[in-house]
């Protein structure tokens, strides 16, 4: 009944034997092997045009990388208050952006919507050096909440960038997971909307170590190998990135493990529905937040459960958790079972 994270389950069958077949031999190292380019050149076909596609480490690195390249001095950049890169990241925006400044912008949900931003926004007008200047925008898909911005959101919030000429970046940490759910394609979800840089995220969808940053501007991306370089995250044997990114694409094991995921998180919904339970949000990726009576969540807890306690922000009054409740955040994975859905949902039917 493991449902802490998907960054708990290990590297998916498909990427593991991605990785074994492309380890015999040598190949130039720092990205100058011929998987690597393969491998981009897949993103070029994902993506439907040419892009620019730069491997890292980590989920943080590519969101303050992504944030660093478009950085100005004084720089205002905005994202949902609730959003990792506000939240998780131990500053390292702001450290990758020489000085950044984070500004949170409110929306129920886990979202912000384009008056919201607008709103924020003015607070930094152009021309008024006091004030610094806005630098870009942020927004995670899937959200921290487990919700999905719709293409219409989107675009919507890129029309609202675009008139302070400024990028819109996505941390795509869950990418997969909110792409499934929409039914579109990548190009669909990102730059057909208005994206302009993509954190796109792989580690919490069955690879081992395989993040990318995609940049769909392809003069943003001239000079990012030195951000990268600097940053301590240009891989030398990049060909093992490159092998989980090959896996992973392989026929189309990348779509079937989010839906995976999706599913399992969604028949675990149901199930505590079922049981007179309530979800916090909609429930629309791998992500779930139950509301329970705060002596359930001990019990469960205490039989083996792995969940975490999560703040219900943004709430009406009438759905938010009460006193005996609690809020708790679960996350299925392409590991999650059936049977360790069942498990939960039966431990939780124990429970009087």
């Amino acid at each position: 009944m493991n449902f802490a994270s998907d960054n708990w389950a290990g590297a998916a069958p498909a990427v593991m034997s991605a990785l074994t077949r492309h380890n015999s031999g040598h190949a130039p190292a720092y990205g100058g092997d011929s998987l690597t380019e393969s491998v981009s050149n897949k993103f070029n076909e994902l993506f439907e045009r040419e892009v620019a596609v730069f491997f890292v480490a980590t989920g943080t690195a590519a969101n303050s990388l992504a944030l660093a390249a478009y950085g100005k001095p004084g720089g205002a950049i905005f994202c949902h208050r609730d959003s990792h890169i506000q939240v998780d990241e131990c500053n390292c925006p702001e450290f990758m952006t020489s000085g950044g400044k984070l500004v949170s912008v409110s929306g129920p949900n886990g979202k912000f919507d384009a008056s919201g931003l607008i709103e924020a926004m003015s607070a930094f007008p152009d021309g008024v050096v006091h004030h610094g200047q806005v630098a870009s925008v942020s927004i995670s898909q899937a959200t921290e909440s487990g919700t999905v911005y719709t293409l219409e959101e989107i675009a919507a919030i890129k029309d609202v960038a675009a008139s302070r000429s400024v990028p819109l970046h996505m941390d795509g940490a869950r990418f997969t997971n909110a792409l499934v759910t929409l039914g579109c394609s990548p190009a669909d979800m990102t730059w057909k909307s208005g994206v302009d840089v993509l954190s796109f995220g792989a580690t919490k969808n069955g690879c081992w170590c395989a993040e990318a940053v995609v940049f769909f501007d392809l003069e943003a991306a001239k000079g990012f190998e030195y951000f990268r370089k600097r940053g301590g995250h240009l891989f030398s044997k990049s060909r093992f990135v490159a092998s989980q990114f090959d896996g992973y694409f392989s026929e189309d094991s990348w779509l079937d493990t989010a839906a995976h995921a999706n599913a399992m998180a969604l028949r675990l919904a149901e199930g505590i529905r079922s049981a007179g339970g309530r979800t916090a949000w909609s429930v629309e990726a791998n992500e779930l937040f139950p509301i329970l009576k705060r002596r359930q969540f001990e019990q469960l807890e205490a039989k083996g459960a792995k969940i975490y306690e999560w703040p219900a922000k943004d709430l009406p009054k009438d759905h938010a958790p009460q006193a005996d409740e609690v809020c708790v955040r679960m996350v299925c994975s392409f590991a999650t079972t059936e049977d360790d859905v069942a498990a939960f949902l039966g431990a939780l039917s124990e429970i009087s």
